[in-house]
């Protein structure tokens, strides 16, 4: 399966026959076997696009999942960014920046020549001052965004997002990237600020603060 996020709503492209591809169609979910024809792949990305309360989320079944995938990137000039999921070493705290009004995980685009990992580690510490990271697990997290540059042009948006830790310290957050603050907190206590968060990412976060606690 891929999930991509359009305006912040799930786009879902899962195989005929899986679990998922039988899933109960919500009266908010639009659940439809995909036609082949790959102009119709816009149709579905213009409905979470406008944000209509009548569609919050969209599953596409095909045949063959890799080649729809392919077709839906079609449409797409993709810009690959990465991150990290920085815990303090040996606890269950996460490292959370502040930006543009929601709560966020320190990230940025990979610049020619890096690997995914080398993106992260240079992310991290640039956004939030963060020295001494040791990845942890070499295999990322995937997560997919879309959204148009300022001439309109779609982009879609893949984040690697690797799992590290440092040991405590006083972080500096980035003002020049529009970052307020950076901060060492548990999962439950971000949750509980009452902050916009991205839902491509909440998943991820609980997916992993679940690990921490552990």
């Amino acid at each position: 399966m891929y999930e991509i996020y359009i305006n912040d709503r799930p786009l879902r492209l899962v195989a005929a026959g899986s679990p998922k591809s039988t899933a109960t169609s919500l009266a908010t979910h639009l659940i439809a076997n995909y036609s082949g024809k790959v102009k119709t792949l816009l149709n579905y990305a213009d409905l979470l696009e406008k944000g209509s309360p009548k569609v919050t989320a969209v599953t596409l079944v095909a045949k063959d999942l890799e080649g729809l995938w392919a077709d839906f990137k079609s449409h797409y000039k993709i810009v690959e960014a990465a991150g990290g999921l920085v815990s303090v070493r040996g606890t269950a705290n996460l490292l959370f920046i502040y930006r543009r009004g929601y709560l966020d995980l320190p990230k940025g685009k990979v610049d020619k020549g890096e690997s995914f990992q080398q993106a992260a580690l240079r992310e991290v510490t640039e956004e939030t001052g963060a020295s001494k990271l040791r990845v942890t697990d070499p295999t990322p997290y995937l997560t997919y965004h879309t959204y148009k540059s300022k001439k309109g042009k779609r982009i879609l948006k893949p984040t690697y997002w690797f799992l590290m830790d440092c040991p405590d310290q006083p972080l500096v957050p980035e003002e020049e990237e529009d970052i307020e603050w950076a901060k060492f907190i548990s999962v439950k206590a971000a949750e509980s600020l009452g902050l916009k968060s991205y839902p491509s990412l909440k998943k991820l976060i609980e997916r992993v603060g679940d690990e921490l606690d552990s």
